[in-house]
This record gives C-alpha cells, structure tokens and sequence, in this order.
C-alpha cells in the first residue's frame, strides 16, 4: 500500500506543472483551482479504493486525474467527500439515537415533513443553496457529553479531535487541534462551522467593512462565499435549533489570520430592500467532534500542512444528514446573485439552477496524508496583497499570489 501511496503523492507534485492545466495560465485563480481539485480529486479517490487498491486502480486514477476535465474531478470530490460523510452521520445516528429510532425511521418521517424528491450520489451534490424553510421537531437523543460523543465515535471511525496548546512555537499559536487516533490520506478530518454568507450579504457580517478586525474565524470558498466560525464557538452539549445569533466568548486562543477578508470593504452592493434578513434556525448537533476546523493552525516554517481545504456542496434533499452539518445559510441565497470582477462584487439578475436541488456551500478538511495522533496543521494562504504576520511564512509563495490575483 506504501508503494501505491508513493504512486500518488508523486502524481500529485507533477500533475500541478502539467500542460491540462495550461488553458487557465491566463486566470491564475482559476489555475490554483484547478490544481487544488486535482489534488482532492487524487487524495479522496485514493481514499475510496480502499487499503485493498491494486495497481490497477491507481494507475487509472491517475490517468482519469491527466485527462479529465476540472468540472468531472470537482463532482467526482464532491462525491467522494459525500460518500465519507454519510459514513459518519451513520456513525454519530448509532452512537445518539435511541434504539427504537432507527435512521431509515427518522429520514421516512423527516420525508414527510417536506416531501422532495431524492436522489442519491453525485446528483446530490449539485444544486443551487438556499435556506431551510422551516425547523422540525428536536429529535430524541441519547444523554451523552460531548466528550463521551467524540470518545464513541474514535471507537467507530477510529479517529476523533481535540483541542490542546499547540506545537507551532510562536507566542499566539495558542491553542491548536489534534487529531487523536488515525485516519487514512483523503479522509475528512474536520467541517468549518457557522454561518454561511453569499457575496450579496457581506454587508452583515459582524463588523463590516473590516470584518477580520476582531474575527480570525472566517474563510472563504472559491466562490466568495464566506463561513464565520465565531458564533460557533467550541459547539455545545445539546443537539438544539440554531441560529448562529449568539457568539460564545471565544478568546483568540489560534492565530489570527485574513484568510481572504482583506478586500471585502471594497463590495459594491448596497443591503436589499424588502428582504428578511438573518439565518433560519436549524436544529444542529453541537456534539459533533469534527466541527472545529476553525481551530486549525498554519504551520511553522519548514513543516508541510497535513490537510487542505475542500469546498463540499451539502445537498439539503439530504434531511436525515442535516443535524450533522454545523452550518446554516444568512438570507436568502436565491433572491440576488452576485458576480466577480477582479476585486469586486457586482449584483446580477438570478439564474435557474441546473438541477433544482438546494445546496449548503460548507467546507471540510481533508487529509493529504496518513495522520496519527498529531496536530492538524492548514495552509491559510494569506493574501500577499497586505501585511502578514510576523508569524506567517508561506508555504508557497506561488499559489498564495495566484489564489488572490
């Protein structure tokens, strides 16, 4: 298996200097896309063959990963990481629920509830985002600490995260996330928690224009869209309905970091009119063991990252799923669209999504190798465009400047 692993990781250093990606040489955003999706597309296909993977197999994935368009692997990742999350809401399903509330029982009822018609694999992770219309009922649980949760749940998937002073030796490391047991190279460590902000609503993040003043817990996709962990906080003890309104006082215990908010002043739209605006509560598990990406540190000089970041699209078809995604969506996605031109955002009319299916636009970490009770380390990326922190060294200079070009 070793062997085959060395197969990959040497695909994945030569296929981000392959001409496939010469076509986007020009847009060099698009480029570092490019490269980041092939890479997720290697490391979670690696990840679903399984330790039984034959040579065969992997030289076919490699081939798919030369050949294939960036549109094919990025559904292939999307369907991938789907797969590795179903597997763990199943997981979280067996340790919470009681025993007369099986899973196919809670999602016939939740069906019921709001009859959309289902689908299953990659179908599902298309679609276009919008909020929940309404808050079911809070399911039964099990009584359990989140401790006993996440102790459950190593025991099941055979990793769980844990936060302790890190290791990076710099005075605001603070503290830093552990990943305690093992998990395989493309596994999902981690979710981004919070609250989801398309382009149109940037203007209702806390502390607009200059968001990132106070906040080190925001990202942001591709996309634009952005994720603010703050509200989250370090979860809960209850499975409750959420709103994302109160913000647990949650010192600056990681680094502070941009993590792309430095031009966000400079969005153009105005706040809609005639809009209710805030998030819909969704009832969320705040058990959840994996919802701590934000607590994730940038590594010190001379130490590769160990996961990297990967834009998953939650089908919200998926209802018995749902409580096990830490997210929930500002306003109403569907009402305006926005649409990028260098540095700024402009309002554009709404479009008719591809497939009807309603989407939540999150963020999970993926493993870029076999990781065994350490810390789990990220690549910020931090704009080359303003002061860094004394703290920061890039990890490579080249795809910071082409992820904010």
């Amino acid at each position: 298996m070793a062997f085959l692993f060395n197969k990959f990781q040497e695909a994945v250093k030569t296929l981000a200097k392959s001409p496939t990606f010469a076509r986007f040489t020009r847009e060099p955003r698009q480029l570092q896309f490019a490269i980041d999706i092939n890479r997720l597309f290697l490391y979670t296909s690696y990840n679903r063959l399984g330790r039984n993977a034959e040579d065969a197999d992997v030289e076919e994935i490699i081939e798919m990963a030369s050949t294939s368009s960036v549109t094919d692997q990025q559904n292939q990742v999307q369907e991938n990481i789907h797969s590795q999350i179903e597997s763990f809401c199943t997981s979280m399903d067996e340790i919470l629920l009681p025993d007369m509330m099986k899973r196919n029982e809670l999602g016939e009822a939740l069906a019921q509830l709001d009859p959309v018609p289902r689908r299953s694999g990659l179908s599902l992770a298309v679609g276009k985002s919008t909020p929940s219309t309404g808050c079911p009922a809070i399911t039964e649980t099990r009584p359990l600490k989140s401790g006993e949760v996440s102790s459950r749940l190593k025991g099941l998937i055979g990793y769980t995260l844990n936060l302790k002073p890190s290791q990076i030796p710099h005075k605001e490391a603070g503290q830093g996330l552990f990943i305690d047991g093992e998990a395989d190279v493309g596994s999902v460590i981690a979710f981004y928690p919070g609250v989801i902000y398309a382009p149109a609503y940037y203007r209702y993040i806390p502390g607009y224009p200059r968001v990132d003043a106070c906040n080190p817990y925001l990202i942001t996709r591709y996309d634009g869209t952005v994720i603010n962990a703050q509200p989250w906080g370090f979860g809960g003890e209850t499975r409750e309905a959420w709103n994302g309104l109160l913000v647990p006082d949650v010192r600056h215990s990681v680094q502070i970091r941009e993590k792309g908010v430095d031009r966000w002043w400079k969005m153009l739209s105005k706040p809609l009119e005639g809009t209710e605006f805030g998030s819909a509560a969704e009832v969320l598990e705040q058990r959840n063991p994996l919802a701590l990406a934000h607590f994730a540190n940038h590594p010190a000089k001379d130490i590769a990252p160990n996961v990297m970041i990967c834009p998953y699209d939650f089908p919200l078809t998926e209802k018995n799923m749902r409580t096990y995604i830490p997210n929930i969506i500002f306003g109403n996605s569907e009402e305006v669209n926005m649409r990028r031109f260098g540095s700024f955002w402009f309002r554009s009319k709404a479009k008719g999504s591809g497939s009807g299916i309603p989407i939540l636009k999150a963020l999970v970490l993926v493993a870029t190798r076999a990781l065994s009770n350490e810390e789990v380390l990220l690549n910020y990326r931090l704009s080359h465009s303003k002061r860094r922190p004394e703290w920061y060294t890039p990890v490579d200079e080249e795809e910071d400047r082409r992820r904010w070009s």
